[in-house]
């Protein structure tokens, strides 16, 4: 079927994709716009998943700044080149990014990333809290993992919720990106200041 050059240029400027890619995914689609951007998002995070073993050296560090001035982020953001560092889609993915940090302050990057004497600090206390309403210790190990996986999605910055959509983590908001800005991106470390806290430094990688 014959696409409109006008729609097509639509869906480039709605998800970043390249020429070829949304003219294919709206003959896909049937002409369709919101079905085309869904099967660029599909597409999308397959070879996003393919970019994320390669090295991301270039970035920015970006400042946010909460209203009030009494609280702020630090992140480095990182990815493979200059150019990308220097778009307008990079520069909102930091700027979610370090909003969802001020709010929800999370304690790592990610699971690895927890140190060990924190979960096992954690397991005791989910164990007692077990014992203490009376469950078997078969029921008890399932009350642990669970609880222990609500511990990860509020304290791992990758497993959170996103503040500006419920249905997406963290995970997911970068690996769309990846896939819009065709670049491998990582996040490298954080830091969250607030008037009267000492604040800490998280790593994501070396």
């Amino acid at each position: 079927m014959g696409i409109d050059a006008k729609l097509v240029k639509t869906l480039r400027e709605k998800t970043g994709a390249g020429m070829m890619d949304c003219k294919n995914a709206l003959v896909d689609s049937e002409g369709d716009l919101e079905k085309a951007v869904d099967y660029l998002r599909k597409s999308g995070v397959a070879k996003a998943e393919k970019k994320g073993t390669r090295d991301t050296r270039e970035g920015l560090v970006y400042s946010y700044i909460h209203a009030g001035g009494r609280l702020g982020v630090l992140l480095e953001l990182n990815c493979e080149t200059d150019f990308v560092a220097k778009t307008d889609g990079f520069t909102e993915l930091a700027h979610n990014i370090s909003m969802q940090i001020a709010a929800t302050n999370p304690l790592s990057l990610d699971r690895e990333s927890i140190d060990p004497t924190v979960i096992s600090r954690e397991k005791e206390i989910f164990t007692d809290q077990a014992k203490a309403e009376g469950k078997p210790d078969n029921i008890i190990e399932k009350m642990v993992e669970g609880r222990l996986s609500k511990f990860y999605q509020e304290s791992c910055l990758m497993d959170q919720t996103y503040i500006k959509d419920p249905d997406k983590k963290i995970s997911d908001l970068l690996t769309e990106t990846i896939a819009t800005l065709g670049e491998n991106i990582s996040i490298n470390r954080f830091i969250r200041f607030a008037v009267g806290e000492n604040p800490a430094l998280t790593n994501g990688q070396e």
